[in-house]
């Protein structure tokens, strides 16, 4: 029997300054022998989802084009051979050095001569420059991370036969951190190659 082991797996995705808005998806599975490819499907949500909401209805949609596409039929109701759980999580964290945001800058400076020769007194000149930076890009975006958990089970005797989850990031405002791009990239990443290796963490792009 398969046995769900996600808490245990460490989720390491590394970002760096000059990271770029696709980032790859992060998949991890697990099913048992001879995992089923075919019947019928219900989706529905999976109990204590974080994120309980209209965005639901995205994430559950995406997921169903993929369960079709890897060979399942879709139905709604309780006569499905199949009920796929759906979960999903959004988090924000800050990016930057730490510092508070400053959108100007003033720097000044400076700097004269002063030279004499002979019976008389010369100045040869002085100068006072001043320089503003504004900076219109605003303070820096927060990195949003995006997770989508799976689990089908069958109806009769709600045996897990495979589960996976998949986890992304992007920058906030981007197109990739939009739970309409996030929710199809992900549910592409989870089901690719369907049933794929148990046990294995892969990087899609």
């Amino acid at each position: 029997m398969m046995k769900p082991v996600f808490a245990a797996i460490p989720m390491v995705i590394a970002l760096s300054a000059c990271q770029t808005a696709i980032a790859p998806v992060e998949v991890t599975r697990f099913h048992a022998p001879n995992p089923v490819s075919s019947g019928t499907v219900a989706i529905e949500e999976m109990d204590g989802n974080p994120d309980v909401g209209l965005e639901f209805g995205t994430y559950a949609a995406a997921v169903g084009q993929e369960l079709q596409r890897v060979g399942f039929s879709e139905v709604k109701g309780a006569d499905s051979q199949y009920r796929a759980l759906v979960s999903f999580r959004r988090s924000f964290r800050p990016t930057g050095d730490g510092r508070p945001y400053k959108p100007v800058t003033v720097g000044g400076s400076v700097g004269g001569s002063i030279g004499g020769g002979g019976r008389g007194r010369g100045y040869g000149g002085s100068g006072v420059g001043l320089g503003i930076g504004i900076d219109l890009s605003g303070p820096p975006k927060d990195v949003v991370t995006t997770e989508m958990f799976v689990q089908i089970r069958k109806r009769s005797d709600a045996v897990a036969v495979w589960e996976g989850r998949a986890v992304t990031q992007a920058k906030e405002g981007t197109p990739a951190a939009q739970p309409g791009l996030a929710a199809g990239k992900l549910a592409y990443a989870l089901f690719k190659d369907y049933p794929g290796q148990s046990g294995q963490t892969i990087s899609v792009k």
